[in-house]
């Protein structure tokens, strides 16, 4: 496995970390009933779940366009040092984004945001040059 597709795979387990971390706050905000319920209703999520629920959809946002990147520099066989590291940077990006989201660091998630987009637009870049 080249080391932009362990970068893939972990970042795809951090989402499964972060969607066991959102659900497990939101059901204490809002009950069990209603979490496991219909949801006829759109239920608002405030405080840390709601920032936890944002984080996560934030990080499938950035993984869709991730994946495109490690997939194009692997199956084109174009992976280097430059897209290894990248991979990990947008990897450590999205583990420091889940607490500068939920503890609100601000610009910091926003600085964090753009590093992990960053990477990705590198990798993309590196693939067609």
């Amino acid at each position: 496995m080249t080391p932009e597709l362990t970068a893939l795979t972990l970042a795809a387990l951090l989402q499964v970390l972060q969607f066991f971390a959102y659900s497990a706050v939101s059901i204490r905000q809002v009950g069990m009933h209603k979490a496991a319920g219909p949801r006829d209703k759109h239920i608002q999520l405030t405080g840390t779940a709601g920032r936890l629920q944002r984080a996560m959809n934030n990080h499938f946002e950035g993984l869709i366009l991730f994946t495109i990147a490690v997939l194009v520099v692997t199956y084109s066989d174009q992976t280097s040092a430059i897209t290894m590291l990248c991979a990990f940077t947008y990897l450590g990006a999205r583990i420091l984004y889940v607490p500068a989201y939920v503890f609100a660091l601000t610009p910091w998630r926003s600085l964090i945001w753009l590093v992990g987009l960053l990477a990705t637009v590198i990798m993309l870049l590196a693939a067609l040059f």
